[in-house]
């Protein structure tokens, strides 16, 4: 039995692996910034690779004049700017992205009044137009926040592996929650910091300090399996800490492509760390109710404080060496990047 559950946890693997990786992650960006009463400028930047686009674009009400005549690659995204005159103005009409349905990706959506105030929404292969309102609305900026928040961490596959080593290093559910918490308190840290300005880290060797970080925390845990207990066995809330500064500069660096709304920048930072947070935590909860599963079907119960994770070495090991060889991947992959 023991055999066939830890064959079953490394075919899992193996499937979900490519998936997750060629997931779309970057959401598109759009800007309508009114100018008076008719003209608005627009700033549209849609997620590319290399030298293609993604086939979206923005479809305005029938009655706008102006389209983009041309545009430019820009990192990782196509950018188009251009003035569009909407006679009576956009409030009460809806603005969509065509060719979204067809995607696997997001477009954040804001619209700058005269007023300086905004109206920001997440618009998703399901929901692909939104209506232009006349007042700001605070809990759509949250909510949208919100959204994006959890989005971000589910796949960023490289923060939840960092996750997922620190859950199989520690012992106990105290430890657990001590480790969690520490992990937050540093990355909300400097998430606050980079996003506000405060502190200028550049992104590339970020990335690869986040990838040695998820490849550390996986060697550990194949030291810790061979009864050589290191530093984040014996304190994981250090080791949480001093590394979730690096991923809290990651998330930075993921907000920063969306930009914060100038109007409600507190309310954004917060619900997009609260999402952060509520991803996070289904994550930890969907392993550790895996693991339970997993360690019932092999006739193992964690005993005492030990939680579930730390019931099966079949499971800890084979999973440690599959995120240790991917996490030193990236270290290599994101340092070329950083010298290219």
């Amino acid at each position: 039995m023991k055999q066939v559950v830890g064959a079953l946890i490394l075919l899992v693997i193996g499937a979900w692996w490519p998936a997750a990786q060629a997931h779309e992650v970057r959401p598109g960006f759009l800007e309508i910034h009114a100018l008076g009463a008719d003209s608005f400028d627009v700033l549209w930047k849609v997620p590319a690779n290399g030298d293609y686009r993604l086939a979206m674009y923005v479809k305005l009400p029938a009655k706008c004049k102006g389209a983009p005549s041309s545009g430019t690659f820009v990192g990782g995204a196509f950018v188009e700017r251009w003035r569009a005159t909407c006679p009576g103005g956009l409030v009460g009409r809806r603005v969509s992205i065509d060719g979204l349905s067809a995607t696997r990706t997001d477009v954040l959506a804001r619209f700058i009044r005269e007023d300086a105030t905004t109206q920001t929404v997440r618009l998703t292969p399901e929901v692909t137009s939104f209506e232009v309102t006349a007042e700001p609305n605070a809990w759509q900026v949250a909510k949208t926040y919100l959204s994006l928040g959890i989005e971000h961490i589910l796949l960023g596959i490289d923060h939840l592996l960092f996750v997922l080593g620190l859950l199989f290093l520690v012992g106990s559910w105290r430890r657990l929650v001590a480790t969690v918490t520490a992990f937050t308190l540093a990355h909300s840290i400097t998430l606050a910091a980079a996003t506000l300005g405060l502190v200028h880290v550049p992104q590339t060797p970020i990335e690869a300090a986040i990838a040695l970080s998820v490849m550390f925390v996986a060697a550990e845990s194949l030291h810790q399996a061979r009864g050589q207990s290191g530093l984040t066995a014996r304190a994981p809330w250090v080791v949480a800490f001093v590394f979730g500064l690096l991923h809290g500069f990651g998330f930075a660096g993921a907000l920063r492509e969306v930009g914060l709304p100038q109007s409600d920048i507190p309310i954004a930072l917060l619900f997009f760390n609260i999402g952060v947070e509520v991803g996070q935590l289904l994550f930890i909860a969907a392993v550790v109710t895996a693991l339970w599963l997993a360690s019932r079907l092999m006739g193992k119960q964690a005993q005492g404080e030990r939680g579930p994770w730390q019931a099966e070495e079949l499971i800890r090991t084979p999973v440690a060496y599959v995120v240790g060889s991917t996490a030193a991947f990236w270290v290599v992959q994101r340092v070329v990047a950083f010298w290219s």
